[in-house]
């Protein structure tokens, strides 16, 4: 065994189940953690074979990652706050077949993911599977590019859900007091006042975290009944055939199925983003078992519940040109009034979904933060020797937590200028994990049709594999083109979509840096690694 100048274990290259956690040297950057926080022998091993040093605590277990994914991903309240878009495009019909199509999808993607994550249970997730899976000649730069494009998507996630939570409280507000005129200043400030206080979560209660995130798991689960409850009983409701059958093309596009796959976007916001739970995975206990089971009871726990939601709406949104039309900009907001009759019982219902949204920031925060630590590990960002610094004493990336916060703050103060650039900017997070999920896939297919030999995996799709990763790369290629329309055919600066702005201004900055310096400081995880196949 020998270390490199870089600060990465290289050992020998012994086959997994044969390398001794005793020959481990950790990095010079880095703290260390006690052992009972360095997960099983599995673990150790796996450390040991991707070539790292275990500076983060292994306090996850199966159910506070189940919780973290599952809250991230908050399904069902991002289905009650999107529903403006779904009802524009698809409508209620559009809604529970959209939300069906996402569902099956999802299955394919991440039991696609899940079997990479076994593979190599790594904080870097998709951009170090490209490394490892691509053909030798391409995988330093499209393994670069994936980097880039997870970073800056899942730094875009952490405003946008903030800006949900408080667009919201803003529509409360507006259904309090009709007087009322929403600023753009308020809006930025609820935002900052969301991202600083998910930040104390993710610092000085980092320790806690594991046990929090179990806690706000029950609270996505038992807040769903709070409100969908009061609607079966209250509501009127729609008999089945307008129910499950009743289209619109609100956006007056040429046809239905392109308002019906534009308005996909809704159930498909709801359902993505479960790779959340792999860049945790060196803070997981036996992440190689741990993690793709947890991802894929995520997956199942959120869809049963987006169901629920999906269901309950579909039956109980009697008039939604009604709803489309509320001062609150927030349809489900006139529904649980006009149901309610109250606005007390209204702000209740509304706060359960608020709660979990924020509560969703925090783990969208340590996301982020991770994946920055990951590749700024691997030289990947300017300034990387900063941003991988693990602080003694936390055993978390600080300075790569801070950096996701000033960051956050720093896209939220765009929106004093334009509201256009923020939502520009937030957008990006659909496309950069299609593409994550596109490129990863379609690596480990590419070596399947080669007959190329597969890393060892408890979590295996065997000789299911090539198929599943073939519908997975269908559906990936469905999304990935219309997650760019508007929601309207005739747009303006506006309602216009910039997502394929930013997906291409990010792709072509990331490239320039690559040619300039990139790809002389990056390192590849595949040359780190200590794999035999």
């Amino acid at each position: 065994m020998s270390k490199h100048s870089n600060g990465y274990v290289q050992t020998s290259a012994l086959p997994k189940g044969e390398q001794s956690s005793d020959d481990v040297q950790l990095d010079d950057f880095t703290a260390t953690v006690a052992d009972k926080w360095q997960g099983t022998q599995a673990d150790k091993q796996d450390m040991v074979m991707l070539g790292r040093s275990q500076v983060l605590r292994r306090n996850f277990s199966f159910i506070s990652i189940l919780g973290f994914s599952a809250v991230l991903i908050c399904t069902w309240e991002l289905i009650f706050a999107n529903l403006l878009f779904a009802l524009t495009d698809g409508g209620t019909g559009g809604l529970f077949w959209g939300f069906t199509v996402t569902v099956i999808a999802s299955i394919f993607i991440y039991l696609s993911v899940a079997e990479m994550a076994s593979m190599s249970p790594t904080a870097g997730g998709q951009y170090h599977w490209v490394s490892e899976f691509a053909p030798a000649s391409c995988q330093k730069y499209l393994s670069y590019l994936s980097g880039w494009l997870l970073a800056m998507g899942w730094q875009g996630a952490v405003v946008g859900l903030s800006l949900v939570a408080g667009t919201i409280i803003q529509g409360l507000i507006a259904l309090q007091d009709p007087t009322y005129e929403p600023q753009q200043w308020h809006g930025t400030l609820l935002v900052i006042a969301v991202v600083l206080f998910c930040i104390i979560f993710n610092t000085s209660l980092a320790k806690k975290l594991p046990l929090i995130e179990g806690f706000i798991l029950l609270l996505h689960t038992i807040g769903l009944f709070a409100i969908v409850i009061p609607l079966w009983v209250l509501a009127p409701r729609n008999p089945p055939s307008v129910a499950l059958f009743r289209f619109s093309n609100g956006g007056n596009w040429p046809s239905m199925g392109i308002a019906y796959m534009v308005g996909l976007l809704t159930p498909l916001t709801s359902m993505m983003g479960f790779d959340c739970s792999v860049h945790m995975s060196e803070e997981i206990k036996d992440a190689s078992n741990t993690l793709p089971r947890a991802m894929m009871w995520g997956v199942a726990l959120n869809a049963i519940l987006g169901y629920i939601v999906v269901v309950t709406l579909c039956f109980t949104i009697t008039d939604p040109d009604a709803l489309l039309d509320s001062s609150t900009g927030f349809p489900f907001i006139q529904l649980f009034y006009d149901v309610t009759h109250s606005y007390a019982g209204t702000h209740i219902m509304s706060v359960i979904i608020v709660v979990n949204i924020m509560s969703a920031v925090i783990s969208e925060i340590a996301t982020a933060s991770r994946q920055i630590w990951s590749f700024a590990r691997d030289d990947g960002f300017p300034f990387s020797g900063f941003l991988k610094q693990v602080s003694p004493g936390w055993n978390i990336p600080l300075n790569a937590v801070v950096v996701s916060f000033v960051s956050g703050v720093a896209i939220a103060l765009i929106n004093l200028g334009s509201s256009v650039a923020l939502n520009a900017i937030v957008s990006l997070t659909m496309s950069a994990l299609l593409s994550s999920y596109t490129l990863s896939i379609g690596c480990i297919f590419l070596k399947r049709l080669r007959g190329e030999s597969l890393p060892p995996a408890g979590f295996s799709l065997g000789r299911y594999g090539m198929a599943i990763n073939i519908i997975a790369l269908g559906f990936l290629a469905a999304f990935f083109i219309f997650c760019f329309f508007p929601t309207q055919k005739d747009v303006d600066v506006t309602t216009m979509n910039w997502n394929s702005t930013m997906f291409g201004g990010i792709t072509l900055f990331a490239t320039g840096w690559y040619i300039f310096r990139g790809h002389k400081e990056y390192r590849p995880p595949v040359n780190i690694q200590n794999r035999r196949l």
